[in-house]
């Protein structure tokens, strides 16, 4: 069963629970990396979001002006 994909809003809440356990300090090594891999996937999840986003809104705005 494909996992669902997050969309920009869960990714960035679960990036902040991330960087929250990360910044107490009180996570295992294993744990760590673990969060330290999913932080990399939400991030570039968003950032493909966003460029996506980015890119759309040129479109429409050039559409505009034509």
């Amino acid at each position: 069963m494909a996992k669902k994909v997050e969309s920009y809003n869960e990714a960035t809440e679960k990036l902040r629970r991330i960087v929250a356990d990360i910044e107490r300090g009180d996570l295992d090594v294993d744990i760590l990396s673990e969060n330290v891999k999913e932080a990399t996937r939400l991030i570039k999840l968003c950032k493909e979001k966003l460029y996506k986003v980015d890119e759309e809104v040129k479109k429409v705005l050039e559409e505009l002006d034509a």
